[in-house]
This record gives C-alpha cells, sequence and structure tokens, in this order.
C-alpha cells in the first residue's frame, strides 16, 4: 500500500510541477516503472518484494527530500539533494527490510 500511495503521490506531483519537453519522457517513465520493475524480478527469478520496498523507500524519500516537489531533485538542488535523496533511500530500505523480514 505504502508504495502503491508513494508511487500515486510522486505522479501527481510530477504531473503538476514538469512542462515543456521534458513533460513527456518523464512521466512516461515513471508510469513503466511499476511493471518494469515486476517484470525483471520475474525475468531474474526473483520475488518483487525486496523491490517493492525499494521502490517504496525510493517514492517517499524522494518527496520528503525535495518537500513534495521531485522535479526539484536535480534542477535545483545539485548533487547535495540527489545525495541526501540516496542516504535517505537507504536508511529506509534498511529499516523496512528488517521490519518485514526481522532476524
Amino acid at each position: 500500500m505504502l508504495c502503491a500511495a508513494g508511487w500515486g503521490v510522486v505522479l501527481a506531483r510530477l504531473r503538476a510541477g514538469v512542462h515543456g519537453p521534458a513533460r513527456g519522457p518523464c512521466l512516461f517513465a515513471h508510469t513503466i516503472t511499476p511493471a518494469g520493475i515486476v517484470l525483471t524480478c520475474a525475468l531474474i527469478g526473483f520475488g518483487s518484494l525486496y523491490a517493492t520496498i525499494a521502490l517504496a523507500a525510493e517514492w517517499w524519500a524522494l518527496l520528503l527530500v525535495t518537500g513534495f516537489r521531485p522535479e526539484r531533485l536535480l534542477s535545483t538542488g545539485g548533487l547535495g539533494r540527489l545525495a541526501a535523496w540516496a542516504a535517505v533511500t537507504a536508511a529506509v530500505v534498511y529499516l523496512m527490510t528488517r521490519l518485514v523480514f526481522p532476524a
């Protein structure tokens, strides 16, 4: 549920925030991401639960780091915002994986 909600919020914010020639490719890439992840996991024979956890963490971390304006990831934040997104994503993936798969 968190993955689907994060995907939807990012899609809504991208639709509202991205303008010009980048809008079509940006929305297309975001729209096909869930299907691409599921198909990739099926192709390599690996369950998609880990990928779903990672996607949910990425989308919510993106919203958190950019202040719910994902188009700002590279346009105004530079590499600092990108690094913050990667760090928050890694931390959330680790925590969520430990919650779903307790050792």
